[in-house]
This record gives C-alpha cells, sequence and structure tokens, in this order.
C-alpha cells in the first residue's frame, strides 16, 4: 500500500536538526511532515546517545533561544520527575550526570521526552506529523525542482509518498541528496582543491570518513556479575591495533587528540590519571535521594569503540552493513574486555560489576538505536566554508570570517576522529565561527536544504561544524529559511543575493532568537 501525504514543508530525517527544523517551520505556521529511520526522534541527543559537546560560553550566549530552551526543559524534566537532593534541586545549573564533556550531561530519554515537549503544540494540533521508521527509498524529480519523496516503513513494509514545497534532508548520512540528485561530496578533500593546511597533500579520497562509535551506557555494581556473553568478534578486537595507535585497541593508552603522544587514562577516578568513567556520565547518584540508583551511570563513547576500518555509506548494502555490524561488535567486546580482562590499579583484571544498561536505549542488543555519525554527504553549496576561515593559524587575524549572510553561530575545536583512511586525529584551534547562509544553499536544486551536518563544510570544517549546538542551529536556520521562501514565494539563493530581503530574513531570525554575530573572543 502506497500512501500521499502533504505538507508545506518536508523534512527527511528527525536528528537534532531535523527536528529544529521543523519546531522553526512550524512556529512559522506551515505543515510539516517529519519522518525518522528510527523509532527516536533527536539524533545526536538521543537514538545515538551522545551527551551535548559545547563551547565554554554556553551559559550566557553562543548559541540559539531553541537550545538554551533544551538545556533548561532537560533541567526542569529531572526537577519535575526524579527525587533530587535539596543541593541539587536548588541548583540553577543543574548537570545531571556531572560529567566533563558538558555541564548538561543527562540520559537520551530525558531528551527525547523534551524534545517531544517542544514540539507537543504543533503535533498535538495536526500542524507536524512525525512518523518513525521510516527510510527515503527515491525521489520524483523535475529538473532543479524535488517533486516528491517516497518513504518506506521498516517494520510494516508501508509505503508513503509526500510531496510538499520544500524538502529538508535531515537524515544522519544526508542519504536523501543522492536520491533527489543534489550535488554533494564526501570523505576528504585534496589541498589543490580547497588550500587547506590539513586536506590530503594528494588526491582527494571520497571514503576517507571519520569513525563512527556505537555507544552504550553502563553503570556498575561492585560484587555483582554482569558478564555479557562473549562477542563473536572478540579475540579479533583484543589483539586489533592500528598502526597509528600507541598501544592496542583495548588498553587504556590512547594518542592525545591534539599532540598524538600516549595518554593514559584509568576506568573509575581512583588514581591521579584522568578517568573514562567521568568523562560523559549521565547519571551521578549523589544528585539524587539515596537509594534512588544504585549506581553512577556512563555512556561510553571513547576512543576505544571508534570504528574506522570502513564507511557506511556510499558503498554497497552489503558493505554497510559488515562495517555498521563491526561497529556493534567493537563496541560490545570493549564492555566484555573491561568486564573480563581490563587492567585494574589493584592489579587485579576485569570489572564484571559492569552493567551493560539495555533498559536506557530499549534496543535487544543493548546498544544506541544508532551509531554515531560524525561524518555526511555534504552538499556543493553556494558557499563552502574552509578552514581558512576559522582556524587562527589559517587566517593571520584575531577572529574568525565574518560572513554578510550569517545566520548562526557555533563554537568549538575542528575535531576530527582517527578516519577510514586510516589518519589519527586531527585536532586544531578554531576561533568562535558564524555559519554563512551560502553553505545551506544547494548550487543547483532550488527547493531542498540541508538540515544537520551535510551542509557546505569540508571534511576539515566538518569537525566544527558537526556538534550538538551548531547542528540545532543549522536545522533550525533551515526551517525558517524554507518557511520565509513560501511566504514570500522566492527560492534560497534570492534571499541571499538580494541585500535587503536578507537584511529582512536576518532580523526575522534574530527575533526568534538567533544568534547571527559573536563577541570578540578566544579560540579555542
Amino acid at each position: 500500500m502506497n500512501q500521499e501525504m502533504k505538507a508545506d514543508i518536508v523534512i527527511i530525517g528527525g536528528s537534532t536538526g531535523g527536528c529544529a527544523a521543523a519546531l522553526a517551520a512550524a512556529k512559522m505556521g506551515k505543515s510539516v511532515i517529519l519522518t525518522e529511520e528510527t523509532d527516536w526522534i533527536g539524533g545526536q541527543l538521543t537514538s545515538q546517545g551522545v551527551p551535548p559537546d559545547e563551547h565554554p560560553w554556553i551559559e550566557q550566549f553562543g548559541c540559539t533561544q531553541s537550545y538554551s530552551q533544551f538545556r533548561n526543559l532537560v533541567r526542569e524534566y529531572y526537577r519535575r520527575n526524579f527525587p533530587l537532593t535539596t543541593e541539587a534541586s536548588s541548583r540553577l545549573l543543574l548537570n545531571p550526570g556531572n560529567g566533563n564533556v558538558s555541564r548538561i550531561c543527562h540520559e537520551p530519554s530525558a531528551a527525547l521526552a523534551v524534545i517531544h515537549e517542544m514540539l507537543a503544540p504543533y503535533v498535538h494540533s495536526g500542524q507536524v506529523k512525525i512518523f518513525t521508521n521510516y527510510l527515503p527509498e527515491k525521489a520524483e524529480v523535475n529538473g532543479d525542482t524535488v517533486l516528491s519523496v517516497q518513504v518506506k516503513n521498516s517494520v510494516t513494509g508501508t509505503r508513503m509518498t509526500l510531496t510538499g514545497t520544500y524538502f529538508l534532508d535531515g537524515t544522519e548520512c544526508g542519504d536523501l541528496l543522492p536520491l533527489a540528485n543534489v550535488e554533494y561530496v564526501t570523505g576528504s578533500e585534496s589541498q589543490k582543491e580547497t588550500g587547506e593546511p590539513h586536506a590530503l597533500a594528494g588526491e582527494a579520497d571520497p571514503l576517507d570518513m571519520q569513525a563512527v562509535t556505537h555507544c552504550f551506557a553502563m553503570d556498575y555494581v561492585e560484587g555483582e556479575d554482569h558478564t555479557i556473553p562473549k562477542p563473536e568478534n572478540y579475540e579479533f578486537w583484543r589483539n586489533y591495533q592500528a598502526s597509528f595507535w600507541p598501544d592496542k585497541h583495548f588498553s587504556w593508552t590512547v594518542p592525545h587528540h591534539i599532540t598524538l603522544e600516549p595518554r593514559h587514562f584509568t576506568l573509575f577516578p581512583e588514581t591521579d590519571l584522568p578517568s573514562w568513567w567521568l568523562y560523559r556520565r549521565i547519571i551521578d547518584k549523589e544528585n539524587f535521594a539515596p537509594g534512588t540508583f544504585v549506581s553512577d551511570t556512563t555512556l561510553v563513547n571513547w576512543p576505544q569503540n571508534d570504528y574506522w576500518l570502513g564507511p557506511v555509506f556510499e558503498v554497497s548494502d552489503e558493505e554497510r552493513q559488515k562495517h555498521l555490524q563491526g561497529a556493534k561488535q567493537l563496541s560490545l567486546s570493549l564492555l566484555y574486555w573491561m568486564q573480563t580482562e581490563a587492567p585494574r590499579p589493584d592489579g587485579k583484571q576485569g570489572y564484571p560489576g559492569l552493567r551493560l544498561r539495555k533498559d536506557l536505549f530499549g534496543t535487544e542488543d543493548g546498544l544506541a538505536k544508532y551509531p554515531y555519525i560524525r561524518e555526511s554527504r555534504r552538499i556543493k553549496a553556494e558557499f563552502t566554508v574552509l578552514e581558512q576561515h576559522v582556524c587562527p593559524d589559517s587566517r593571520g587575524e584575531d577572529s574568525s570570517e565574518i560572513f554578510f549572510d550569517s545566520v548562526g553561530v557555533g563554537s568549538y575545536r575542528i575535531d576530527l576522529h582517527p578516519s577510514t583512511g586510516n589518519r589519527n586525529y586531527i585536532d586544531i584551534s578554531s576561533y568562535p565561527f558564524q555559519i554563512p547562509l551560502g553553505s545551506l544553499i544547494p548550487i543547483r536544486v532550488k527547493n531542498l536544504l540541508p538540515a544537520c551536518k551535510n551542509l557546505g563544510v569540508t571534511h576539515i570544517t566538518n569537525g566544527c561544524y558537526r556538534l550538538h549546538p551548531v547542528e540545532l542551529n543549522i536545522g533550525e536556520s533551515a526551517g525558517y529559511l524554507a518557511a520565509y521562501c513560501i511566504d514570500g514565494n522566492m527560492e534560497p539563493r534570492e534571499v541571499r543575493n538580494n541585500r535587503e530581503t536578507l537584511e529582512d530574513f536576518q532580523k526575522l531570525i534574530a527575533q526568534q532568537g538567533i544568534e547571527i554575530q559573536w563577541p570578540k573572543l578566544r579560540s579555542l
């Protein structure tokens, strides 16, 4: 059976950016259809299980009003629903997990609840319709215009043909781009293409992409044995060591992400070495009344479960499945190694009390519903952000490039994880930066916009444009742009190329709480 549905704006992919786009479009009075591959919307905040990576000014400025609202609602979610200690409840900037990576480390299910709450008025009114477990299959295109997208339910087999005035790609891998014949780039560009100092010195490599990571959550119950069955590929991963890695993959020694020198860790904070347990801890039991949690809970998204043996898109389905399963096997093998063989400061081996928290994702294998995708297909855009626009070493100035067409801001180091091309970390300083409107506009197609990591950036600048608050800003600006174009009966490139119209659009998004410029700040 093939149903037909229509909306002003069709968003394929319920990523962090896809959800932000839906919210923005709905605020502008537009009808929206949002489809999602898994049964959880929210992307890296939810189905991928990645606590937010943020810049140091995030509590004061440098993000959209919607992102600030999301963070405040997460805190309120815990205040409303959990028996917090008096001290934790009164803490204005409550951090449920007190993890090192963010001042708002929290459970994926809390983020899911908050995203649904933010969309609730529009879902209840019928203005926004959300369909989960739907994958895009094909698109109907007439010249430079997308007419419809067909999606298929992976559980029931039901198909829907979706028509709209604008289509936004909010998928994690940019899956709508090839279906709609949108020009795009993948992998690593060459220096001769972009002039970027950290691009490939030789030819471009479209399959050289950052590692993916299949995250999982665990707690620790001393004296109990929660050892999982030995994973099928355990012996491979137990003995694996990449040529650029300082030790076996399963060890407490990893390269420093900036210097690449060996760096030593422990699991728990029981020595003077840094602790992985605290890194992405999403529940600190000391924040809650005694007995609420038997243990802290931490989210495992570490160098030891980064998977770089091959890409998960731009390859055959067989190859894709091989690497998706490989990433799962790596994460399960890491857990098994920690439970059975990991060296401990007391001279013993293994922590059998580590418990895989299957309930936190509701999956059969206990892993996140979807792997953490750091790098997507990227549109060939009206304007592409290069390393030279944001990196202090390349600029010779005291700020990032000032873009006349800014539609948002972000800040993060250029942070590239090891890649399928067997390249180690690339982690270099960047200035707080802007999101140029030109990076959201495909060079040819008129009514399709990127809504997450698939905008006009390079392999290098993806490293600072891929984090949570930036992706949300990208999606939000894309949602407002599509609605603005519908209201004005114009195309996105007309908005950018007409000064009066551009200023009007920038005024609109500023009124909606999107910052488009930074104060003068240091680089990160």
